[in-house]
């Protein structure tokens, strides 16, 4: 005898029921995900968006300081082609600074709401920049290597640009005092650079820049020639070289950290990009 039909309702009903539970339940972990997703992408974007500001504005920092070690190599006459794209770091700095922000904007925007060609565009920045990165990386590792050689293929010109302007231009001895005083350093190598230049003939052919003697050698606050010889103050060569290898590290741990945040946040703008995609 069969069943009437009545009796498989509750079962088909459970059935349903199950159904649709689990239904909501995938629904609702995809949302869940989604948002979090979202939230992970805004984080990134917003690092990579500081990280950006904070490079611009370095950038800009060392362009209008007249002060830094990049101003006096820019005002060397006749120097190395490497030199002078190593005086033109600001603009890359600048640059990249500025890149990094607009890639922030576009992944935090593209994220909210949820538009898949912004979040293609800001992919496609991304991994072109962080492909920009490796290979300037590989660029600044060799030329760790060479800046010793670099910078002594300039000592001529260097030199050369002292004994012509140092006392005879207003804005070259002012960059060479500012920097002294700033590295505690004397001349490019050492005080003999200044000799036959418009300062040392001014005084007489026996008084160099103070900051080329100790404070407590320099007799009456003048830094004549035997003071200046006892003091060895070293000259702002060494002290460049030396500013390059205390921040090597921290500018290497800085890069790794943006490429790393780079990195994640293509990893989920393309998780967001399918998902915005098979929901439409």
């Amino acid at each position: 005898m069969s069943k009437p039909s009545w009796a498989d309702t509750p079962d088909t009903d459970q059935t349903s029921h199950t159904t649709l539970h689990y239904s909501v339940k995938e629904e609702s972990s995809k949302m869940c995900c989604s948002g979090f997703l979202r939230i992970m992408m805004f984080i990134f974007n917003g690092a990579i968006f500081v990280a950006g500001a904070a490079v611009l504005g370095v950038g800009v920092w060392v362009r209008v300081d007249s002060g830094s070690l990049l101003g006096l190599l820019d005002s060397v006459e006749d120097a190395p082609s490497g030199v002078s794209q190593l005086a033109n770091v600001t603009y890359l700095l600048i640059a990249a600074g500025a890149v990094l922000l607009v890639i922030g904007f576009l992944g935090c925007c593209g994220a909210v709401k949820e538009s898949r060609c912004m979040l293609l565009t800001f992919f496609s920045i991304v991994l072109i920049i962080f492909l920009a990165e490796v290979a300037g990386a590989v660029v600044l590792f060799v030329f760790h290597g060479l800046a010793s050689q670099l910078f002594l293929d300039l000592q001529k010109e260097v030199k050369k640009s002292i004994q012509k302007n140092y006392g005879g231009s207003e804005s070259v001895t002012s960059l060479w005092n500012s920097t002294m005083d700033e590295f505690k350093c004397c001349g490019y190598r050492n005080y003999t650079d200044f000799d036959n230049s418009p300062f040392y003939e001014e005084h007489k052919g026996n008084v160099y820049p103070i900051p080329c003697c100790n404070a407590t050698i320099a007799t009456n606050g003048v830094c004549d020639k035997h003071s200046a010889e006892v003091s060895m103050i070293d000259g702002c060569f060494d002290k460049l070289l030396q500013l390059i290898e205390d921040n090597a590290v921290i500018i290497a741990a800085v890069a790794l950290g943006i490429a790393a945040l780079e990195v994640a946040a293509m990893v989920v703008s393309m998780v967001l990009y399918c998902q915005i995609g098979n929901k439409s």
